[in-house]
């Protein structure tokens, strides 16, 4: 095989051999668009480049997520954060946070970056502006890609496999307490995001394809991951139903659902919930909680990153194109 050349890359870039020079050599002079497009183009040839010295971002992947107060969120930050650690320095991974709360300024965001962008991965809200504007950064021709949540079904998406996680937690409560009579409920953060939706929706489907008489799924409730609201949803809740039995926590704060169940100690209820997290492995072992299906954010965050370079045509292995496999935990797993 022929060795690849300057003149190669310039061909394929479709500049002048001086200007794949001045980018590869960090020499400047060349618009970051150009750079990018020369070190894709040699990335894809296999040239050999100098080592990055002030040729630095010339790729930039920006990651747009949510809520760094969170536990899942902060686990998939820091799993950005070490993946970027070990990338070349020629590409660069941009972390933000934007507000769920605001879809239009979600959606401005989007739509105008503060900065170039080559690329796109992002935790979008299921609203109608936030995924037209995530519809419109990939009909401009860079690579998108959905992570934890799948609101646009057209676009790549990387995460696990929502409905099924909401079958699975209705398949062990209902079997587990198949001679126990009772009610069910769930609790979510809200309606915003189409994984949410679809867990209750996974849950609520198993329960109807395998009906009990013994049990009854009543209600789902939304606290938006705020202390108060969930400990006075739950609280009411206990007071309407004398017999609940199972609780799903589809995702929401985790903390004060464990606050009310000690209050309800002499009614034991199985409770599925979401993430392993120093917390949740404590209600674990306290016997407050059942089973945890938890997403595995840094495999999340690996195969969007790996999924994106291949997009970009930096890397040339095959991605797993299956939803990432959550992992079912119990207090003897632990």
């Amino acid at each position: 095989m022929a060795k690849v050349t300057l003149k190669d890359v310039a061909a394929a870039a479709g500049v002048g051999a001086a200007t794949v020079e001045r980018a590869l050599n960090g020499r400047g002079n060349v618009l970051p668009e150009t750079a990018e497009k020369i070190f894709i183009a040699a990335k894809r040839l296999g040239y050999r480049m100098p080592l990055a010295g002030t040729r630095h971002g010339l790729v930039r992947i920006e990651v747009v997520l949510l809520r760094p107060e969170t536990y899942f969120y902060s686990r998939l930050n820091r799993a950005f954060e070490r993946i970027a650690a070990l990338l070349d320095k020629d590409i660069q991974i941009q972390r933000t946070f934007a507000r769920e709360d605001d879809p239009a300024d979600f959606s401005r965001h989007i739509a105008n970056p503060q900065a170039r962008r080559s690329a796109l991965i992002v935790v979008a809200p299921d609203h109608p502006d936030v995924v037209g504007s995530v519809r419109k950064a990939a009909s401009g021709g860079i690579p998108v890609v959905q992570i934890m949540t799948r609101p646009a079904l057209e676009l790549p998406y990387v995460g696990i496999d929502n409905e099924a996680a909401g079958r699975t937690a209705a398949f062990y409560m209902a079997r587990m307490q198949a001679n126990i009579s009772g009610t069910f409920v769930a609790l979510c953060h809200s309606g915003a995001y189409e994984n949410h939706k679809a867990r209750i929706r996974g849950f609520s489907n198993y329960l109807l394809d395998h009906a009990n008489p013994s049990h009854r799924f009543v209600e789902v409730m939304f606290d938006e991951d705020d202390e108060m609201k969930t400990i006075e949803l739950l609280t009411s809740a206990f007071a309407r139903y004398t017999d609940i039995a199972g609780l799903y926590s589809a995702g929401g704060d985790n903390a004060a659902i464990a606050t009310v169940l000690r209050r309800y100690r002499q009614r034991p209820v199985f409770w599925v919930g979401h993430e392993l997290s120093d917390a949740t492995r404590a209600y674990l072992k306290e016997d407050l909680m059942t089973i945890v299906l938890d997403q595995a954010p840094e495999v999340q965050a690996r195969r969007a990153i790996d999924l994106t370079l291949k997009r970009l045509g930096l890397i040339d292995t095959d991605i797993d194109p299956d939803p990432v496999r959550f992992l079912t935990i119990t207090a003897e797993g632990l």
